[in-house]
């Protein structure tokens, strides 16, 4: 028993799944990874190039070619869509479930009279069939326009009109009457309700909410926290790991999404900020998970700015040779993603994409581990290397690794 590591450097897929054309056809031609190359032709990525990114991608480009040393493989996504939620779900041992497909029009009334019970007041705003609700003139409520629509509800608060308790409150209230798979709460500070309706938007379909990142609301003091559908912790990884009192460590979305009794938590966005506390736990801990979620290359995603997302990967590839020393022999780490999101597609939305899987061991080298049939893999990798029970879901390739 070591150290078990996983960095998922978010949205950074390496192709379109084969179910594409049939079930997301806007998605056709996705290549988050190799597009940015494309768009950014001089991007500074040694590490994650040595660790086998071309391998996953299947295509050399320039300078940058397939690496004989590496340990890699490539992961389909098993839950329906593409999203941050359900993804970090699924890497951590769950069986996904399709999620009911519904726009926030749909189930305004049931949402607005529950709200108002709850106490707070509300009003609503836009066009029958494509309004969002102003709750206590701080926070707005609904579709998010950043996953794929009818999945996921956005509580989007300003933090310096409304305390995050209330927007937990709210968030709760919201998720009470609903059943997509996930409901957002969220709020950040030097932000008005002025900046939020600035953001508003509707999509094809009627789906209207607010554009998270045109808002501001991540810029300053950002507090989330994500509130599920149908999701069991107890046959996840972390909380397997926490019941035989081995550590857990969540960093990034990961500790606001994924449930453990761990209070080794450190949410946060910064690239930068969350690698630091990366280090300082690798360094702490001789024995346990350590799983940390890297936002910026989403958030650059959505904002389809190729240029944004390439400065993102080359700090964290940076960041990553720098920690590689640290790990021995007995050591995992593994960099991978949770779903595309192609900057050059021609949409802000994730996109349906395998994912790289790229294994550091100390000593081990040029290992296959083939293209797996869900991101659960990695979490049953982790109960085999822990020797606690599995998870819910997946199939270990630690065997690949270490035979």
């Amino acid at each position: 028993m070591g150290r078990f590591a996983i960095i998922v450097l978010d949205s950074f897929g390496a192709g379109a799944m084969d179910d594409v054309p049939e079930i997301r056809p806007r998605d056709i031609g996705a290549n988050t990874a190799l597009d940015i190359i494309k768009a950014v032709p001089n991007v500074k990525i040694p590490t994650l190039v040595q660790l086998g990114l071309m391998n996953a991608i299947g295509k050399e480009r320039g300078s940058l070619k397939f690496s004989n040393i590496a340990n890699w493989g490539t992961s389909n996504l098993m839950h329906m869509g593409a999203d941050s939620y359900l993804g970090h779900q699924e890497i951590m041992g769950t069986i996904p479930k399709p999620p009911l497909i519904m726009g926030f029009n749909h189930v305004i009334n049931e949402v607005e009279n529950k709200v108002k019970e709850d106490g707070f007041s509300v009003r609503r705003l836009g066009n029958p069939g494509e309004q969002i609700l102003i709750v206590n003139e701080a926070a707005t409520v609904g579709d998010n326009l950043e996953t794929d629509p009818g999945q996921v509800y956005n509580v989007s608060a300003t933090l310096d009109n409304m305390s995050f308790e209330d927007v937990i409150r709210l968030g709760k209230s919201v998720r009470s009457v609903v059943k997509v798979s996930r409901v957002i709460a969220f709020g950040g500070r030097k932000i008005g309700l002025r900046d939020l309706l600035a953001a508003r938007k509707v999509k094809h379909g009627g789906f209207a909410g607010v554009d998270a990142p045109e808002s501001g609301v991540y810029n300053h003091d950002y507090h989330v926290i994500h509130l599920g559908y149908g999701i069991d912790p107890n046959v996840q990884l972390p909380s397997i790991l926490d019941s035989h009192g081995i550590t857990v460590s969540l960093l990034g979305k990961a500790a606001d999404i994924i449930q453990t009794t761990s209070k080794n938590l450190f949410p946060g966005v910064d690239t930068n900020y969350l690698f630091d506390r990366f280090d300082e736990q690798v360094n702490a801990i001789t024995d346990g998970l350590i799983f940390m979620n890297i936002q910026e290359t989403d958030l650059a995603g959505h904002a389809e700015d190729a240029v944004k997302y390439a400065s993102i990967l080359e700090i964290a590839d940076k960041r990553i040779n720098e920690i590689i020393p640290v790990f021995n022999e007995e050591d995992i780490l593994i960099v991978m993603a949770d779903h595309g999101d192609d900057p050059t597609i021609g949409h802000s939305n994730h996109t349906r994409e395998k994912v790289p899987l790229l294994i550091y061991k100390k000593g081990t080298h040029n290992k296959y581990v083939g293209e797996r049939k869900t991101l659960s893999d990695v979490a049953a990798t982790g109960a085999e290397y822990f020797n606690v029970e599995k998870p819910a879901n997946g199939k270990s390739f630690l065997h690949r690794i270490i035979d």
